[in-house]
Formats: C-alpha cells, sequence, structure tokens
C-alpha cells in the first residue's frame, strides 16, 4: 500500500502500514527513564465503593488513574509555554498540525574540558548543510538499549550547544526531536539558553514550534528522510506525553 505527499515540489511515496515508532511507553512501576527527579509513572486502581476498577480483581472493568509527570516522564513534547507565565501557551493551543517532513541525523555528543559531554553547533551544521526539513530528529551516539530505562537525575546527561537552538530557528526548523532529557544543561542556573533560542522567546516566539525530548530511535532506523506524526494527548499545559511515528519517504522521480 503506497501513499504520497508533495513537499518542495518533490513527490514522495510512503508505506502507511509501516509505522517506526520513536516513543518509549510508559509502564506502571517499571524501569523506564526518568529525569529531573521525577516521581516513577503510578497507575492506581479505581475504588467506589463495592466497585474496583480492575478485571484481575473481580471488577467489571479497568478502571485507572495515571500518576505522570511529562517533563520526566519518557517521551514528551512541549511548547514555548515551558519558559513562559502566558496560560494560553499550552501545547494543544501551539500544535494545530501534525504531519512534517523530517530528517533524521546521528550525532556523537564531545568531551568538553569541565567533563560536560555536549552536541556541537558545527556537527549538527555539518549533517544539516543544504538541508531544509519542517523537523530535525536528533539520534545521539552511543545508541544503548539502556536509553529505554536510564535514570538521569543528578548525573548532567548530554545536551545541546545553545547556539543550536538560534541555528534551527534560523532554518525555520519547527519541530526538534531528540533522544535526550533536554536540550540545556540539567542544571544550568536556570537559564535554558537553547529553549529560549528555538522559540526565539520573548521577542519573536514562534508560537506553533515544539520541542520532544526522550525519544528513542533504534539503529535499524537509518538517517534520512521521514514523514513525521507528531502524536499528543490534548492537554492544556505546556507539555505532554506524546507518540512520535516516522514513515520512510521515497522521492518520486518523473519518467522520462
Amino acid at each position: 500500500m503506497e501513499a504520497t505527499i508533495t513537499y518542495h515540489d518533490q513527490v514522495y511515496t510512503f508505506n502507511p502500514l509501516q509505522p517506526l515508532d520513536i516513543s518509549m511507553p510508559l509502564h506502571d512501576r517499571q524501569p523506564q527513564p526518568e529525569c529531573f527527579w521525577a516521581e516513577p509513572v503510578q497507575f492506581d486502581v479505581i475504588r467506589v465503593g463495592d466497585f474496583v476498577g480492575s478485571v484481575a480483581e473481580g471488577g467489571s472493568t479497568n478502571y485507572k488513574r495515571v500518576h505522570v509527570t511529562p517533563h520526566g516522564n519518557g517521551t514528551h513534547t512541549e511548547c514555548y509555554g515551558h519558559i513562559s507565565a502566558d496560560e494560553n501557551a499550552t501545547i494543544h493551543n501551539c500544535l494545530k498540525r501534525f504531519l512534517f517532513v523530517a530528517q533524521l541525523i546521528t550525532i556523537t555528543p564531545q568531551k568538553q574540558e569541565n567533563g560536560d559531554e555536549v552536541v556541537l553547533l558545527e556537527d549538527v551544521r555539518k549533517q544539516l548543510e543544504g538541508i531544509k526539513q519542517e523537523a530535525v530528529i536528533l539520534r545521539t551516539l552511543p545508541n544503548t538499549n539502556d536509553k529505554l530505562t536510564r535514570h538521569y537525575s543528578g548525573t548532567n546527561p548530554p545536551y545541546l550547544e545553545h547556539t543550536i537552538g538560534q541555528y534551527l530557528a534560523e532554518k525555520g526548523v519547527q519541530h526538534l526531536l531528540l533522544d535526550l532529557p533536554s536540550v540545556d544543561r540539567e542544571l544550568d542556573e536556570g537559564k535554558l539558553l537553547c529553549h529560549h533560542a528555538f522559540w526565539q522567546y520573548p521577542k519573536n516566539t514562534r508560537c506553533g514550534a515544539t520541542i520532544t525530548e526522550l525519544i528513542y530511535v533504534p539503529d535499524h532506523i537509518a538517517d534520512g528522510l521521514y514523514l513525521l506524526n507528531l502524536q499528543i494527548a490534548s492537554l492544556q499545559l505546556d507539555a505532554s506525553p506524546s507518540k512520535p511515528v516516522l514513515y520512510s519517504l521515497s522521492p518520486v522521480f518523473p519518467e522520462l
């Protein structure tokens, strides 16, 4: 089964039946990624009088409450409301489209004199030279399976050189996805320089731009061009747990 899209006057085909999920599932009190000292995800059975919301416990239906911290538990997508006091700056209000053409790149963070591991602008620029897509997906190396269960809090995980935010904004990239807890340093005195630069906040705010953190892109998904379906819950918050899904794109060339 094939479908087509046209982007920058180029026709591409993709198979809607072959999705590539790059989100991390949330589990109930099981090993999974956590950052910024968030409490573990928890699913609680609702109990009201004689009713129990668990079929396993004899109830008629499963009915549970979910305890989750979007920024700290697994894959999540955030808008500029993350750094703004504007009550209308929610992910539900900011993200109005859900299909984008995206470029997947893979980069190794570089060790700095202070011991930090940082994704450098020069390495991002090399891979995106001449490329102008709506979204950029950044996979970091090493790309081991423990990303699915790693506890990042207090470990000063890798982050992006803050000038990358400005560079991507100038290129018109609307959506940045990466497999790290944050684009900024874990403890940076609240500066959040890359966040501010990417959203161009507060002077020229890019209200529709988003950052998606803690994705996981398996090695079998090659660098290249994809159709991105960025799915969120309709929460009136600055961020939501999310499910980014990719579809491989192939260009269609006219017959001579």
